[in-house]
Formats: structure tokens, C-alpha cells, sequence
């Protein structure tokens, strides 16, 4: 019996995720509730362009084929951004060239990532709003490279929340982009178990905005965390992180010996600023 190659896809992802995901005591055969329920999943893109000149054409597939595709299947919330360096100093920020376009996909369910991952190039509406996208030759290739993680939200919070400032769009919001690598699976464990223990608590405390915690289960540089903070412009947002290394929740979970030596690498932090387009 021949299996149609979508739904042959959509077993063999989940029979990956869920061996990813599943921990020693859930194999022995926990009676407990499955450890992603209720949780979301998140797909970050990266968009590597072939150069500065192709970035119009990348906006236009965003703008009018992919969020509007999105948006008819139940996705409101993505957002599309780029990158901005910020002197911390002075609290001022410009725009940084040479650097991806990054795109926030969030998912209420694993099915939903795979079913718009497979569907909506195909889409005949999406294709028709992207002809200038897709019809170049690969020597005039919009981008260099797409990279994708797929990313499951941390029980301490397990569903995105949009602040403020993002649902009013704020000319002036800020978000950044943080990433923690860990040096094997367990650590990378042990990283989100403390800040489900308290971190994130704290940042919500702070008013730090977080839009998302999310553990990396598919794509580039595992094992790995990735998380956004933000705030209504990049002087506020600066000002409620300085307060975060003083707190003292955190100081004592940063001196627990259970969570020692659980990171082993901090990917730079990138300040990310929403395209005029962008929803969220």
C-alpha cells in the first residue's frame, strides 16, 4: 500500500519531534499528560539575500503573498523583521546592512507547522502574488540561503503574549533576539527548567515584554534556546534589562548548583525592529 507523500511527511516529522522531545522518564512510561501539550510551536526563518538590491522582492513575497496566506489560515501574529545595531551607551540604535531578514511564524499546534509548511507555496493565490519572487533564474536568486528552526514554547510559557506597544504598533518598538547553546541535550534541558524555575517571571516582572521562549528541536547549532524581549523603544527596553542582573530571583537561580555549567555558548544578541508591514 502506497502512502501519499504528504501524509508520509507529516508521520515521519512527528515520529522525530516526539523522539526529540520525549524525556527518560516519559519513555519508562509516564501515565502523565504528553510534555507538549498545550504548548505552541514557532518557526524562525532567517533570509539570507543575495544581495542588498533583492530586498524589495523579498518584501513583496512577505507582504502580499506569505502574511496574507498566513492570515487565511488562522495565523494573525507573524511578525517580519531586520536587524538594527544599538549603542547601549547612548541608547540609540540605526539600521545594520548585510544582515537576514528574520521571519516569526508562530504555530497553535505542530500539525498546523507541518500542513502550512507543505501548502502554501503551492497555494496558486500565493504563487500569482509572488511572480517576481519565484520566477528569477538562480543566478538572480532573491536570497542566498533560507535557514528554519522549528521551536517548541517553554511550559512557563507556553502560548505567545503580544505586549502593548506590539499590538498598538509602536513606531519605536524594539525587540531582541536571544540565543543560548547548550554542550548536549540535558544541559539544554536544564537551561529551560531554570527559566521556567523563575527567569521568566522575572522579565514579566521587569516589564520585559517576552513575546516567546522557545526550545529548538529542528535546524542549525542544536542544542539551543531562542527567546524575544522587547519594549516600546530601545531606551525603556535597555533600562528594564539592566534591572534583570540585580534581581534577586535571579541571582539566586545563576548561583544554584543544579543549573551549573548548563549554557555553553551566547549567540550575539540581535536587536530586531518590525518592518512597516509587519503585524506584530
Amino acid at each position: 500500500m502506497s502512502i501519499p507523500r504528504r501524509d508520509f511527511l507529516k508521520t515521519a516529522l512527528a515520529t522525530s519531534v516526539t523522539a526529540t522531545l520525549v524525556s527518560p522518564g516519559a519513555a519508562a512510561g509516564s501515565s502523565g499528560p504528553a510534555p507538549t501539550a498545550g504548548r505552541e510551536y514557532y518557526e524562525l526563518r532567517a533570509y539570507r539575500l543575495k544581495s542588498a538590491a533583492t530586498r524589495g522582492t523579498l518584501d513583496a513575497y512577505l507582504e502580499k503573498a506569505l502574511l496574507p496566506a498566513l492570515d487565511q489560515r488562522g495565523i494573525k501574529q507573524a511578525g517580519i523583521f531586520t536587524e538594527i545595531d544599538v549603542d547601549k551607551t547612548t541608547a540609540t540604535a540605526k539600521p545594520k546592512a548585510d544582515t537576514p531578514v528574520w521571519v516569526f511564524i508562530p504555530h497553535s499546534s505542530f500539525e498546523s507547522f507541518v500542513s502550512v509548511s507543505a501548502d502554501i507555496n503551492a497555494d496558486r493565490a500565493v504563487q500569482q502574488a509572488a511572480a517576481n519572487y519565484f520566477n528569477p533564474s538562480k543566478e538572480n536568486a532573491v536570497f542566498e540561503r533560507l535557514d528554519s528552526w522549528l521551536l517548541l514554547a517553554f511550559s512557563g510559557q507556553p502560548k505567545l503574549k503580544v505586549p502593548v506597544f506590539s499590538q498598538k504598533r509602536t513606531p519605536t518598538r524594539v525587540f531582541e533576539f536571544r540565543t543560548y547553546e547548550s554542550h548536549n541535550e540535558q544541559k539544554a534541558l536544564s537551561k529551560i527548567a531554570m527559566f521556567n524555575a523563575g527567569e521568566i517571571e522575572v522579565m514579566h516582572e521587569l516589564g520585559m515584554s517576552p513575546l516567546f521562549f522557545g526550545q529548538a528541536i529542528a535546524g542549525r547549532d542544536l542544542p539551543h534556546l531562542s527567546y524575544f524581549t522587547g519594549g516600546p523603544d530601545i531606551a525603556t527596553h535597555l533600562a528594564n534589562w539592566k534591572k534583570f542582573g540585580t534581581h534577586p530571583t535571579w541571582v539566586k537561580l545563576k548561583n544554584d548548583p543544579q543549573y551549573t555549567g548548563n549554557t555553553s555558548k551566547t549567540g550575539p544578541a540581535r536587536f530586531l525592529v518590525p518592518t512597516a508591514y509587519s503585524p506584530l
